[in-house]
């Protein structure tokens, strides 16, 4: 994880974004065998920033899918994430049917992903589309308002010719 942050740092510069890098494992790893959910916590440097970045992440297992909750912070906040994460999720479940409880192997398929690739895979894809979201909006945010200009001219009987 920490190569593919390193690696990712010449296209932050080149696209104007601070750099990067992975300093380790603010939380390492757990998984909750009994709530189905799994845990751990990053520490980054940006470039240009005083103090250090804490990237908290839950997986909650469902029976069909997995929910990301994240929760970005600083470094000094961990305990304090980690004291709120109980209420937090409180606040979110799956519908019923769709929880991990209720899988039934005759009838689910069992998930191709491991507990490194939800980790490690998952938040790398999750990099990339936002990498790739980002450049988009650098280079087209001027798109953003056509659908605005079409609504006016739509609303004050303006038509293009």
């Amino acid at each position: 994880m920490q190569a593919d942050i390193l690696a990712g740092n010449d296209w932050r510069r080149e696209n104007g974004y601070a750099t990067q890098e992975l300093v380790g494992w603010a939380a390492a790893p757990r998984y909750d065998a009994v709530e189905h959910k799994l845990y751990w916590a990053q520490e980054f440097r940006f470039e240009g920033m005083p103090g250090n970045t804490l990237n908290y992440y839950i997986r909650v297992l469902g029976r069909k899918g997995v929910l990301n909750l994240n929760f970005i912070a600083d470094m000094t906040s961990l305990a304090e994430v980690e004291a709120q994460v109980p209420t937090v999720l409180d606040m979110v479940s799956f519908t019923e049917g769709y929880r991990y409880s209720e899988f039934d192997p005759a009838i689910d398929k069992t998930s191709e992903a491991s507990f490194g690739q939800l980790i490690g895979g998952g938040s790398a894809a999750q990099l990339g589309i936002i990498a790739v979201a980002l450049v988009l909006l650098k280079k087209f945010w001027f798109a953003l308002l056509l659908p605005l200009l079409w609504l006016k001219n739509l609303f004050t009987g303006r038509r293009g010719s």
